[in-house]
């Protein structure tokens, strides 16, 4: 009888042992600190579209950093929107045309160019500052080709995108895109839009990625992928060497870095917004879910000039909002 109840305590034990390095393996340990609590709040009413303005599916924010000024992209019949920085209205474009069916986020390179990833098309377009286009990356099939010059069903080439999510550049004009839903990779293009290399893929070991969803480059020139099926950012150089896993709470969809000498990550999520170091570390967190204003919906893209500054795109939500610090 005693050894039975000895071994009993045993068993109890080893469960609970189990229980413990369960929730440290899934990045929540039972002694983990609470996430500090930001104090943010909407400005109401910011955005003056014009009357009976119909916002479809809002998927990108970007603010230009040669004037300051807003551009939002959504999936409706007005996708792209051009605002002021006090949230006046200047202009749309793209009405009627099919190449916004897919629209992902919308980016603005150091030059002031404008860089629009669709993930229904495989392509990233790049526009000027007068907003012309003036190069592509990736490629998308056109039908009649299957008729006569292209072996249907071949394989694609490395440089093909499949689905790509976001865009990022370095210092010496390469770009990375997030070869997002379909190759789940990192894809490097030199200045000339020439592919380099590619790295990932589908999987849940260190380096692959389940859905990379945002990317961004610091100044030290280290890349930072939001691999949200996998709960996590992993953090890579302009090569694609892994540096750093950071395992996170909660799926990131959204990655913004702020401007200046000691910039901070802010990552958009489901219900909430998380600001970090580029340690890896959570500073704090704010929002609770909602479709409504007030509430975070699943974050999209994020603007973030400064660390009391934020522009979301809610995706399901249909709304774009701006947060500021209290």
């Amino acid at each position: 009888m005693k050894k039975r109840f000895l071994m009993s305590a045993v068993c109890a034990a080893a469960v609970s042992l189990c229980a413990i390095a369960s929730a440290h393996a899934q990045g929540g340990a039972a002694d983990a600190a609470p996430i500090p609590q930001l104090q943010f709040r909407l400005v109401e009413d910011f955005y003056r579209y014009p009357p009976n303005s119909v916002v479809g599916r809002s998927t990108g924010v970007a603010i230009n950093p040669k004037n300051g000024n807003i551009v939002t992209l959504n999936r409706g019949y007005r996708p792209v929107n051009e605002m002021k920085a006090d949230g006046s209205y200047v202009r749309s474009w793209g009405e009627g045309s099919p190449m916004f069916a897919g629209a992902h986020v919308v980016r603005f390179d150091p030059q002031g160019n404008l860089w629009y990833v669709d993930a229904g098309d495989n392509i990233v377009f790049r526009f000027d500052t007068e907003g012309r286009t003036t190069g592509t990356l990736g490629t998308n099939p056109e039908p009649w080709t299957w008729l006569t010059h292209v072996i249907e069903r071949a394989a694609p080439g490395r440089a093909a995108l499949y689905q790509p999510t976001d865009i990022a550049w370095s210092k010496d004009g390469s770009s990375f895109v997030a070869d997002g839903y379909g190759n789940s990779r990192v894809a490097k293009f030199d200045k000339d839009g020439n592919f380099v290399k590619g790295w990932g893929e589908r999987g849940a070991q260190p380096g692959n990625f389940n859905t990379p969803h945002s990317i961004v480059i610091d100044h030290n020139e280290l890349v930072y992928v939001a691999d949200r099926g996998n709960n996590r950012i992993q953090v890579f150089d302009t090569e694609g060497n892994r540096k750093a896993v950071w395992n996170l709470p909660t799926a990131p969809w959204a990655l913004c870095l702020t401007n200046g000498p000691e910039p901070v990550m802010f990552v958009g999520s489901v219900g909430k917004v998380y600001k970090m170091d580029l340690t890896g570390k959570i500073l704090g967190a704010f929002g609770r879910p909602g479709r409504m204003p007030g509430t975070i919906d699943s974050v999209h893209q994020i603007a973030c000039p400064d660390e009391k500054t934020l522009y979301l795109a809610h995706t399901y939500a249909g709304r774009f909002d701006k947060w500021i610090a209290q």
